[in-house]
């Protein structure tokens, strides 16, 4: 059988069910690395006739047979790390947890491939083993410092990759090569077996061609690793991928606050806002100041330093091993005071609180992944200032503890390719990849259509809001502070009537009459519906509600002696529609 044209997990899970040989795969996989013809591309190959052994004998598992590249600073079994620093260079006694993970879900690695030299850099360009070529347009950057990772699954080589992302590693090369580019939260993915550049912010990153992908990625290389001390456990109710929320609200910088190569960039910008509009998104213009202040210490401040300790003994003994522009960043951080990086340290705190009180009130930022993707010869001729602008959008969000989701957006008339990216809160990737799936499907970029809900899992319950607790509304945060996630609109069984109560409604069921009355499913944890109902005042507690499609769930229900004198909405069909009536 003929492998599948586009390394997809779809397309190759569809080709394995007909009974593809992932042999077949690896053999074209090895066919398209040498029709590229790319030596800047990969660093080390996995060697031929080891590939198709492995080919022959994987396991069972979410990635069976998946062709996937690793960025070359990070660990894999028996072959070198080397961080494009020839003189780096150690042979990896153990795979990194992350690639182990991969691995034991049944993915193909096919190598270890280009970056700029030590994770150092936006645009791909600052390596001793060359530049990858762009696959979109190949006199534009791959896009850094995981330039071969983007390059890899651009060219149809790679189904997805890994990367890293420190300060947008992971979504500039993105937007770059029309990718979806997911940088998950901090300590999500463990990062041990990677070499570090800034530990404390460092992230694995992945590249994909659509955010579904990305996220089966992240569903199995995500969790916590006990021996090292950056992973975090997500919470019980984290899942990689979410439905999209309903109403959803999105923020976007101030018109002064937006950069762009050309007009052109702007308008793909504009037009990515006008769709997210269109498809029912309310989108506030909010100021993003502080936040573009503070990625400004990135490169001038303590985590240059940090960067400085992770090859402090190369920096000092060989210099000269180095990229001139990566040893000037990495010599300017012995320098650094303890005293300045106090004030650092202040400023980052006082950010991540004003990012806190933005994602209050909304769900996701909209940004520009970048400014606009420049040619090779541009970042040549500047290249700290042009490395630099790459990164106005992505410096921040590592330092404040976000989550972030690169996807394309289209492209100039030239062909240069742009993308947007969404940012969250810490843990929020979920949420985010659900924004996203809908956002790339509705721009008809290619991506498949955004995948259904994810089912109840064995320790939620599935809970029917009709008022406030609603997406979007004022109490919703209480509900996501309890674990509760999105899963689907709903309307009630014809058999309810409904009245305000002032900030929230009341549903009653009647033996007789009553109407459908519109609302949402969400996803509890079990262990937290007590608390949660706890905090909710009376006449209102949970009860059971049958559903329109006869399905019965628990639901907020009031007491028909707490809805006596209060007026009936019934005929509104919801609370959403009762609220759009009152303001108009």
């Amino acid at each position: 059988m003929t492998p599948p044209a586009a390394f997809t997990l779809d397309a190759l899970a569809g080709f394995y069910t007909a009974g593809g040989s992932p042999v077949a795969v690896a053999q074209e996989a090895l066919a398209r690395i040498e029709a590229y013809a790319d030596p800047a591309l990969f660093i080390t190959q996995v060697p031929r006739e080891e590939l198709l052994a492995r080919a022959a004998s994987l396991p069972k598992g979410p990635l069976y047979g998946c062709p996937f590249v690793v960025k070359d600073n990070i660990d894999v079994a028996g072959l070198p790390t080397t961080s494009a620093c020839p003189d780096y260079r150690y042979m990896a006694g153990d795979d990194a947890p992350v690639v182990a993970r991969l691995l034991a879900a049944g993915a193909l690695l096919l190598g270890k491939v280009n970056l700029d030299q030590l994770a150092a850099g936006l645009n791909g360009t600052r390596s001793p083993y060359g530049t990858p070529r762009n696959a979109i347009r190949a006199d534009l950057i791959p896009g850094g410092s995981s330039s071969g990772s983007a390059t890899a699954v651009a060219a149809g080589i790679a189904a997805f990759s890994l990367g890293t992302d420190t300060a947008g590693s992971g979504r500039v090369p993105a937007a770059a090569q029309n990718l979806v580019g997911l940088k998950p939260s901090l300590g999500l993915i463990p990062t041990r077996g990677t070499v570090p550049a800034c530990r404390s912010l460092d992230c694995v990153s992945i590249f994909a061609r659509s955010v579904a992908e990305a996220s089966a990625v992240l569903a199995v290389a995500a969790g916590p690793d006990t021996a090292d001390p950056y992973s975090r456990a997500a919470p019980p109710s984290w899942r990689a991928m979410e439905a999209a929320p309903p109403a959803l609200r999105l923020a976007v910088p101030e018109a002064a606050q937006l950069v762009f190569d050309t007009p052109e960039d702007a308008a793909l910008f504009d037009g990515a806002v006008a769709r997210a509009e269109a498809m029912g998104a309310t989108v506030t213009r909010v100021d993003i100041g502080s936040l573009l202040g503070v990625a400004k210490r990135l490169y001038d401040g303590a985590w240059v330093a940090e960067r400085t300790s992770a090859v402090r003994e190369m920096v000092l003994q060989k210099p000269g091993s180095l990229h001139p522009v990566t040893r000037g960043i990495l010599e300017s951080g012995l320098d650094r005071k303890t005293v300045d990086a106090f004030d650092d340290f202040h400023a980052v705190a006082q950010a991540r609180l004003l990012a806190r009180r933005l994602f209050a009130s909304c769900d996701a930022l909209l940004l520009p992944t970048c400014p606009g993707v420049p040619t090779v010869a541009t970042v040549l001729a500047e290249p700290v200032a042009a490395n630099s602008r790459l990164g106005v959008y992505t410096n921040f969000v590592n330092l404040c503890d976000l989550a972030a989701l690169a996807i394309p957006s289209g492209f100039r008339a030239d062909g240069v390719p742009s993308g947007v990216t969404l940012v969250g809160p810490a843990f929020s990737d979920g949420r985010l990849a659900g924004i996203g799936a809908a956002m790339h499907a509705w721009a008809g970029l290619g991506a498949p259509p955004a995948p259904p809900p994810p089912a109840l899992a064995a320790d939620e319950l599935a809970l029917f809001c009709i008022g406030a607790h609603m997406s979007g509304l004022p109490l919703n945060g209480q509900l996501r502070g309890h674990g509760g996630r999105f899963l689907h609109a709903a309307s009630s069984a014809p058999c309810y009537r409904l009245f305000d109560l002032g900030n929230r409604p009341g549903m009653i069921r009647m033996a007789e009459g009553g109407a459908s009355i519109l609302g949402e499913v969400w996803a509890v944890p079990a262990a937290k519906l007590g608390p949660f109902l706890a905090e909710i005042p009376p006449p209102l507690g949970f009860g059971r509600v049958t559903l329109s499609t006869g399905a019965t769930v628990l639901g907020f229900v009031a007491e028909s002696e707490g809805v006596a004198g209060a007026p009936e909405i019934t005929t509104r069909g919801g609370w959403r529609a009762h609220l759009a009536s009152k303001a108009g």
